[in-house]
């Protein structure tokens, strides 16, 4: 070998060496800068963790939407929080455990519930977490309420408190329960959007929007019935907390506007006269009552804590021998891993495999709050409950808000299903929605055109319209998984086939007016369900463990931004995205951006949807 070779190898090899020590040394120094400002936070921080004193309000403030469970990872929540970004969530969870740990811990003399930064909750959670109110109240301790806005769900919530308090020029808004929606058809038609519809059950409307420019006199004779129920309960608990009599309730729902005007617009004083809240203060007068109630502290204010620092300060829990794993299904159901809103079956399915492995985990409460989704996806979540059950652990199943279609899907096979009376269920029905976008293409001046190897190569593209075989074929499929969703419920509810189909047709129930159908079997809360998990395994010392997937700090650090935003949607639902958006009115976009590109985003084969499009309440 050669000197001149000799110093070309020796230059390529220092090089390398180079490449890697500077390397090692960039991530050591990265590494030495994260303990350095993790240190001088410790330091700075010191110990922020004091003893909780007496005559202390617990303040229940839930800010944004009420959860089941984030829509974010652990570590997206941190560092949302950190950078002032924070997703307005609350998880009904913490509201019920800071409330019944409070019931029995004697420096918490009274509860607060701020009502004014809560943007949703559901008729469903409100119950659960009154039910927690009403055992707090019943520990001898006072509970106030105090709003600003206070729209019906917020008053719902509020009037569960021993006395209810109005900012001053603040207001009670209720106008009765309502549900309505947009519909497209005219527009999608101007836009040339060719929409494929499949579907079995009269009431199964999800994809009305699509086809209809008005709602079914079917779907309005469905949604009449299940708001009527829902409204009655609505007033039958306002009237348990208020003592205002419900068809009192109900006529003053009714005149609100004559009453408003009437009151010369002084709807402070109208929510006072007509019962509905006990007292209106300002701000410095809500102080100084609290204080003078027994939290008063040491700079004339009232002592107070929020129910988050409260669970802090609550000492941890180590995990008894005896489990009962809680796993959440909410949002839609998709196939693959969960994203934001999204309960992807592969996530779930790791979760239930976790809580069969387990040997200390004796029975699992699946607490279900899903519109539903995927049919496929469902029906993996189903089969994985079911291996749950083959290994002798009891299977419970809550239903939150929301369980209908694919989410009322996953509930069979459970020893039991336990919903709220306001639960939100049913909608035993199938459709497949396959818009094609090649009229409005070739408006742009824009074709396609091409060869393929059999008659049917090619037809599921969004650009293309549907062949009528292809049509046919489809619908077959809606059918057969219309078929297959009524076996299911008639083998696990001990139903005929036939008894399905009267209570099925795509219809959407409450929980009491599926109770009455035999669709579930019990009223109550997600406490209810744990306590018959218990029951059934013969527990009488055991620990509630949520079960959700775990990421070490590093893969937290690289995953948690960077992977969601790189996901593929594909060529069909980019498709939608880029070239057929463009044209649409604003709020037109937005809404079918979030109603369509779910279904469109993983779709390969044509998708059976097990889907309600529930009504919110308005």
């Amino acid at each position: 070998m050669t000197t001149s070779q000799r110093g070309f190898l020796a230059r390529i090899w220092f090089g390398f060496w180079g490449l890697i020590d500077g390397t090692r040394r960039a991530l050591f120094n990265v590494i030495f800068l994260l303990l350095l400002v993790w240190l001088v936070v410790v330091l700075v921080r010191g110990d922020e963790v004091k003893p909780l004193r007496n005559n202390t309000t617990l303040v229940l403030q839930p800010a944004g939407v009420v959860v089941d469970e984030y829509s974010v990872t652990p570590f997206e929540r941190a560092l949302n929080q950190a950078t002032g970004n924070e997703q307005l969530e609350t998880r009904l969870r913490d509201l019920i455990r800071a409330v019944q740990l409070a019931a029995d811990d004697s420096k918490i003399t009274q509860l607060l519930i701020d009502v004014r930064q809560l943007l949703s909750i559901g008729m469903a959670s409100s119950n659960e977490l009154q039910q927690a109110i009403a055992a707090f109240r019943a520990s001898g301790k006072k509970v106030y309420a105090l709003g600003s806005f206070m729209d019906q769900a917020q008053y719902a919530l509020a009037s569960s408190a021993d006395e209810v308090w109005l900012e001053r020029d603040g207001l009670v808004w209720l106008d009765g329960f309502a549900s309505y929606r947009n519909y497209y058809k005219d527009g999608l038609d101007k836009l040339k959007v060719d929409i494929n519809l499949f579907r079995v059950g009269e009431f199964k409307s999800a994809s009305e929007p699509y086809i209809r420019n008005d709602m079914s006199a079917a779907d309005k004779q469905a949604r009449q019935y299940l708001l009527n129920d829902l409204w009655q309960q609505y007033l039958t608990t306002l009237a348990q907390y208020r003592g205002i009599p419900i068809s009192v309730l109900d006529e003053t729902v009714n005149q609100y506007s004559a009453a408003v005007q009437a009151a010369d617009g002084r709807m402070g004083e109208l929510a006072v006269e007509l019962g509905l809240v006990d007292r209106v203060l300002s701000r410095p007068e809500i102080r100084a009552e609290l204080a003078r109630r027994g939290s008063s502290d040491d700079e004339g204010g009232f002592r107070n804590i929020g129910f988050l620092d409260y669970l802090q300060r609550r000492p941890s829990q180590s995990l008894a021998s005896s489990r009962i794993a809680v796993v959440t299904v909410q949002g839609e159901i998709v196939s693959g891993d969960a994203t934001p809103d999204m309960a992807g079956a592969e996530t779930i399915s790791r979760r239930l495999r976790q809580a069969a492995r387990d040997d200390a985990v004796k029975a699992l409460v699946l607490r279900v709050n899903s519109p539903g989704g995927d049919a496929f996806a469902s029906e993996v979540i189903r089969q994985e409950v079911l291996s749950v059950v083959a290994t002798g652990k009891p299977v419970i199943v809550s239903m939150g808000d929301v369980a209908a279609s694919g989410g009322y899907w996953i509930a069979m096979g459970a020893d039991e299903v336990i919903s709220n009376a306001a639960t939100i269920t049913g909608s035993i029905g199938i459709f497949g929605l396959f818009p094609t976008f090649q009229d409005s293409l070739a408006s742009l001046g824009i074709y396609t055109d091409g060869v393929g190897t059999a008659p049917q190569a090619g037809s599921l593209r969004l650009d293309r319209a549907l062949s009528e075989p292809v049509k046919a074929q489809i619908q077959a499929l809606v059918e057969q998984g219309y078929r297959d969703f009524l076996d299911l419920v008639s083998t696990h509810r001990n139903m005929t086939v036939a008894e399905v189909d009267e209570v099925a047709q795509g219809r959407v129930w409450s929980g009491s007016q599926a109770l009455q159908r035999n669709l579930v079997d019990a009223h109550g809360g997600l406490q209810s369900a744990v306590e018959a998990a218990a029951r059934r395994a013969e527990l009488s010392d055991y620990e509630v463990y949520w079960l959700q997937d775990e990421l070490s700090a590093w893969q937290r650090w690289l995953l948690a931004n960077s992977v969601r935003a790189l996901v593929s949607s594909g060529l069909d639902a980019g498709l939608l995205r880029t070239a057929s958006l463009p044209w649409l009115p604003p709020l037109l976009e937005q809404r079918l951006q979030r109603q369509l590109l779910p279904f469109l985003q993983q779709q390969r084969t044509p998708q059976v949807l097990a889907h309600c499009l529930c009504l919110s309440l308005q």
